[in-house]
C-alpha cells in the first residue's frame, strides 16, 4: 500500500463522516508504515473549512507514516469544489511534522500561507490554483529549500487571488535562489507575456533543463523573446501548450530545432484580445 487517496463525498459529510476520521483510520492499520503517497481530496464543505479541521490529526499520528514521501492536499475537482473557493490555512506545519517529504502539492489558494517555508530534503514543490497572492510568492522567495528541483506555480488572475505583478515574480527568476532547480513553472498567468520577455535571457535558464510557461496567456509579443535567445535554446524542453501565437509562431517554433510544446492554441476575442490562462475560477 504505497499510495492512499482519503476524500468525503457529499453524501458521506452529510451522514457525519470527516476527514479526521479517515485518516485516524488508516493511521491503525499496520499498513500505513508503507504508504508512500498520500492524497487528501475533498474533505467536505472545502469552501468554508480549511485543512486545519484534519490537519492537527495528520500531525498527530506521524509517527504512523514513516514511508511517507509526497503529500497532496486539496485534490479535487470542480464539480466537488471550484479551484478558487478550496480553502487553505497556513500548511507549514506539516512540512514540519513530516521531514522526509521530497513531494509537496498544493490545490486551491483562498488562505493560503507557507510562513516560513523551510524544508531539508523537499524536492518538488507545486500549487494549483486560480490566483496566487504575492505574500504567497514572498514566501516562496524566502525559503530554504536546499534540495529544490522542481517549482510549478499557477499564478492565475487578480480576480481569483493573483494581487502582484512582475516584480513578485522576478525573483523566483534568480539564479542560485534553489541552486538544485532544474524545473521551473510560472504558468496558467495572465502576465505571461511579460514573464516570458523577463526570463528568456535570465541566468536561470543556464541551471534549467524545463521551463514550463505553458497555460497562460503568451503571444507573439511574449514568444518573439524566447525565440531569440540562445538560453532557451539550450533547454532540453520548453513547455508553451495552451497559448495565443499566432498560426505563423507557430510554425516558426516547429521548424526552431528548439524540444518545444506549442499545443492547444487559443483565440483571444477579435475586438477586445481578450485572453484567460487555461485555470482561473
Amino acid at each position: 500500500m504505497t499510495e492512499i487517496r482519503l476524500e468525503v463525498g457529499y453524501d458521506e459529510y452529510e451522514e457525519g463522516t470527516r476527514m479526521e476520521q479517515l485518516i485516524e483510520q488508516l493511521a491503525a492499520k499496520p499498513e500505513s508504515r508503507e504508504v508512500v503517497e498520500l492524497t487528501i481530496g475533498s474533505w467536505g464543505q472545502a469552501y468554508e473549512d480549511g485543512p486545519d479541521t484534519f490537519m492537527d490529526t495528520l500531525i498527530g499520528h506521524k509517527d504512523a507514516f514513516p514511508a511517507l514521501r509526497k503529500l497532496f492536499i486539496g485534490d479535487m475537482d470542480s464539480e466537488e469544489c471550484e479551484i478558487s473557493w478550496i480553502t487553505q490555512t497556513n500548511l507549514t506545519p506539516l512540512l514540519e511534522a513530516f521531514p522526509q517529504l521530497t513531494s509537496f502539492w498544493i490545490q486551491g489558494s483562498t488562505g493560503l500561507s507557507l510562513k516560513p517555508l523551510k524544508h531539508e530534503r523537499l524536492e518538488e514543490l507545486v500549487i494549483i490554483c486560480g490566483g496566487l497572492s504575492k505574500e504567497v510568492l514572498a514566501d516562496i522567495r524566502d525559503a530554504e529549500l536546499p534540495e529544490l528541483r522542481k517549482l510549478e506555480l499557477y499564478l492565475g488572475v487578480d480576480n481569483y487571488g493573483f494581487d502582484g505583478g512582475l516584480e513578485d515574480v522576478k525573483p523566483l527568476m534568480e539564479p542560485g535562489r534553489f541552486p538544485k532547480l532544474t524545473y521551473l513553472g510560472l504558468k496558467d498567468s495572465e502576465i505571461q507575456d511579460e514573464i516570458a520577455i523577463e526570463i528568456a535571457n535570465s541566468p536561470i535558464l543556464d541551471q534549467l533543463h524545463t521551463l514550463d510557461l505553458s497555460q497562460g496567456t503568451l503571444s507573439d509579443k511574449g514568444a518573439e523573446a524566447l525565440l531569440a535567445s540562445e538560453r532557451v535554446r539550450k533547454l532540453s524542453f520548453l513547455d508553451l501548450n495552451y497559448h495565443y501565437m499566432s498560426n505563423e509562431m507557430v510554425k516558426r517554433w516547429q521548424t526552431s530545432g528548439i524540444s518545444v510544446d506549442v499545443s492547444d492554441q487559443q483565440q483571444s476575442d477579435d475586438e477586445d484580445d481578450w485572453r484567460y490562462p487555461a485555470v482561473t475560477e
